[in-house]
């Protein structure tokens, strides 16, 4: 007669083990994904190297290399990004990633200044919304050196000066607003608008921003801040999973979606722009009105 099996072996036994693993280590990554998202990116660190100690993984090696950079760690981050490609030759994000890195770290070199604290965007300001968000690219860039401070998701503050609107992210001027889209948005603010913006994503050359209109005067009514081409939805929203997604990769969608990254997981990318050059056309009629 076969001996019962005790708790104490059903509590023990390889199925069991592997269970509990598996949910540890989900627990682990949504608290990875948590900190980087509060921009505890040293408590993110940590995390990362936590889930890695349990086994290989491409996903784990992109956050800690992500934390890393915002740490000023550009070498180390570099490493992770490595290693995340070994494990995926098909990792976008590493690839991409691996890139940046090979060019920041010839003007930065290994080590730069950590990410400001407070030096995210809000997440509300990654909500695509027709006609109060836009994109645009920054012209006149900061060096590198100042650039491999700055990262996807990061704020960026818009000050007039003149007939340019400048972009101010971690504390330093990183580019201007390119013309087409600094011309109306110079004279809005003119007459009292106020907007924000956020890092889209950043490739060896170019800098991309959305921008987010937060006020509209009342002397603006009626005016519409960033004119699209019609989309079949008005809100599109990029929680958090996309930034870190992109970061990891913010040409791509939220976790589940696709094309840039946000704030689940800040790893992925936020949409093609709808906003188009016809849109940035002056509009006497709207505009001059007295």
């Amino acid at each position: 007669m076969t001996d019962p099996v005790s708790f104490s072996d059903v509590e023990t036994s390889p199925a069991t083990s592997a269970a509990t693993a598996l949910r540890q280590k989900r627990q682990l990554v949504e608290q990875a994904i948590d900190q980087a998202t509060a921009a505890q990116w040293s408590d993110s660190a940590e995390t990362n190297r936590r889930i890695l100690e349990m086994g290989p993984d491409a996903e784990a090696e992109n956050r800690l290399a992500k934390s890393l950079w915002e740490l000023g760690e550009l070498g180390s981050a570099r490493e992770h990004y490595q290693t995340a490609l070994a494990l995926d030759p098909t990792n976008r994000i590493a690839e991409r990633n691996i890139d940046r890195l090979r060019v920041l770290l010839v003007e930065a070199g290994e080590k730069t200044v950590p990410a400001m604290e407070g030096s995210k965007a809000p997440v509300s300001i990654f909500v695509e919304e027709t006609g109060k968000t836009g994109f645009a690219f920054l012209t006149d860039l900061a060096d590198p050196r100042k650039l491999a401070q700055v990262n996807p998701g990061d704020a960026v503050e818009l000050t007039p000066e003149g007939n340019r609107l400048l972009a101010f992210s971690n504390g330093m001027r990183i580019g201007i607003v390119e013309p087409r889209v600094a011309a109306r948005l110079l004279k809005l603010m003119a007459e009292g608008n106020k907007y924000f913006a956020g890092v889209t994503s950043l490739g060896d050359k170019d800098v991309r921003i959305i921008i987010r209109e937060i006020f509209q005067d009342p002397r603006n009514y009626g005016k519409v801040s960033f004119p699209t081409a019609a989309k079949s939805t008005d809100l599109r929203p990029y929680t958090k999973g996309t930034l870190i997604r992109e970061e990891m990769d913010l040409e791509e969608d939220l976790e589940e979606d696709d094309e840039d990254d946000e704030i689940e997981d800040l790893d992925r990318a936020l949409p093609v722009d709808v906003t188009t050059d016809e849109a940035f056309v002056e509009e006497p009629d709207e505009l001059d009105e007295p």
